[in-house]
């Protein structure tokens, strides 16, 4: 038998999914909570397989619920069941523990099928939260530090930059000209998306290009 608890404000909503879950042959609803620190205090407590959690509720939220439950137990699969689709609860949820995430739209049987895959290790998102997901992911991926695109001479320069070498300096030291110094800082500026050579020095620190 799979273990649920129901965690949502609303009680008309717990006791429908309470009834139509407790009707498959495989599942067993072990407990109801009204808001989040119940929900947790519970999941403490019973440490059910799979968790049906709401988002918004008053006082400790879905979010908060599922950090605080995922930090003190390994064990149970967090489904988000809830009616928003926004970015400021589904990555927040989904960083924070969650395993699944459906939308209270979602027909009794998938909500079955979805305890049913997480109890197998299977996550299942809402098509429009997939999307959302993969979109945030594919830009992450894309993204990479500013400094990555500069040339071996650029860098160079950076470097002396950061050291706080003047442009005579780095003239010298590398045998070109300023002019040429002063050709590579601008590109370095434009490169980084700073506005001066102490924004750069500062960004050189800030990222460990130099010792």
């Amino acid at each position: 038998m799979i273990r649920v608890l129901l965690i949502d404000d609303h009680e008309m909503v717990r006791m429908g999914l309470a009834a139509f879950l407790e009707s498959q042959p495989d599942i067993e609803v072990i407990g109801e909570a009204s808001d989040g620190r119940r929900g947790v205090e519970l999941a403490v407590e019973m440490k059910p397989d799979v968790i049906l959690m709401d988002l918004v509720m008053e006082g400790m939220d879905g979010i908060e619920a599922t950090k605080e439950i995922c930090r003190q137990l390994s064990g149970p699969k967090i489904i988000v069941l809830t009616s928003f689709i926004d970015d400021d609860k589904v990555y927040p949820v989904i960083e924070a523990g969650a395993f699944s995430y459906l939308l209270k739209t979602s027909k009794a049987g998938e909500i079955a099928d979805a305890i049913r895959a997480a109890s197998n290790g299977e996550p299942k998102l809402e098509a429009k939260v997939a999307g959302k997901v993969l979109s945030k992911l594919r830009h992450s991926s894309s993204e990479t530090p500013p400094h990555e695109s500069l040339t071996a001479r650029e860098m160079e320069i950076l470097k002396l930059v950061a050291e706080g070498k003047t442009n005579k300096d780095i003239a010298d030291e590398l045998f070109i000209t300023i002019k040429t110094v002063k050709t590579h800082v601008t590109n370095i500026l434009s490169k980084l998306e700073v506005d001066d050579r102490t924004q750069a020095a500062v960004y050189a620190h800030r990222n460990k290009l130099v010792q």
